[in-house]
């Protein structure tokens, strides 16, 4: 079974260290879902909302939050981001996020990708919650990474 990644030998905090990996070009992909009632989404589609147009204001924040995730997450390293992309579509059943994050670096970027599916799904929550109290945000999930040693696709 691997080890915890941010704990010593004596089993204390520790900030992994990534001084001697090869720098190489990163990419991770997140996605997540927030669950809103029928008349949420007509209100959405009808761009009738009483705080905005949600769906942009909710991109935005996400890729400010992919930019902030080092002073969010206490051992995630700071990352040179080279692009973050969120994206946001109205389904049937509420509102789909995926959020694209790259860098070139030696440590993963999923952390960025992840962090702006969450905070752009907070912030759907944020501005429909005057219009619906019982909104539900699932399914924040890494979906791929590619660089590094463990390429993988979900």
């Amino acid at each position: 079974m691997k080890k915890l990644s941010h704990l010593d030998e004596k089993g204390a905090i520790k900030m992994v260290d990534v001084s001697d990996k090869a720098t190489t070009a990163r990419r991770a992909v997140a996605a997540g879902r927030v669950l809103l009632s029928p008349e949420t989404l007509a209100l959405l589609r009808a761009n009738e909302n009483p705080k905005g147009d949600p769906l942009e204001i909710a991109r935005i924040a996400g890729i400010m939050a992919a930019k902030k995730t080092s002073e969010l997450i206490p051992l995630c390293h700071q990352l040179n981001l080279t692009k973050v992309d969120v994206r946001i579509e109205l389904r049937a059943d509420g509102v789909a996020i995926e959020a694209e994050a790259k860098t070139a670096s030696p440590t993963g970027v999923e952390m960025e990708a992840l962090t702006a599916v969450a905070v752009a799904a907070l912030t759907v929550y944020d501005m429909c919650k005057a219009v619906q109290k019982d909104i539900e945000i699932t399914d924040i999930r890494l979906t791929s990474k590619t660089g590094g040693k463990s390429d993988q696709s979900a």
